[in-house]
């Protein structure tokens, strides 16, 4: 898992290592991450999420060896 930005701050660094049961969706492992960095919670509705390099959903399965990108509200003009 990657975090940039803020998310990154607050999961303490850009890189962690995360193990889901098989059949786990992006979901669950955002949820098992809100247990270990509470403070994760808050930033649910505004984080977007990349699976492999490509944007995705809450919703998509994950599978062996994925990588999930947290990726925070981008501003700009």
């Amino acid at each position: 898992m990657l975090a940039f930005a803020r998310l990154r701050e607050l999961v303490g660094g850009l890189e962690r290592s995360l193990s889901v049961p098989s059949g786990a969706r992006v979901e669950d492992a955002w949820s098992a991450l809100v247990r270990i960095f509470p403070a994760l919670a808050d930033e649910r509705d505004t984080t977007r999420i990349a699976r492999n390099g490509r944007l995705g959903s809450f919703d998509d399965l994950l599978t062996d060896g994925d990588e999930i990108a947290l990726l925070p509200p981008v501003g700009g003009g």
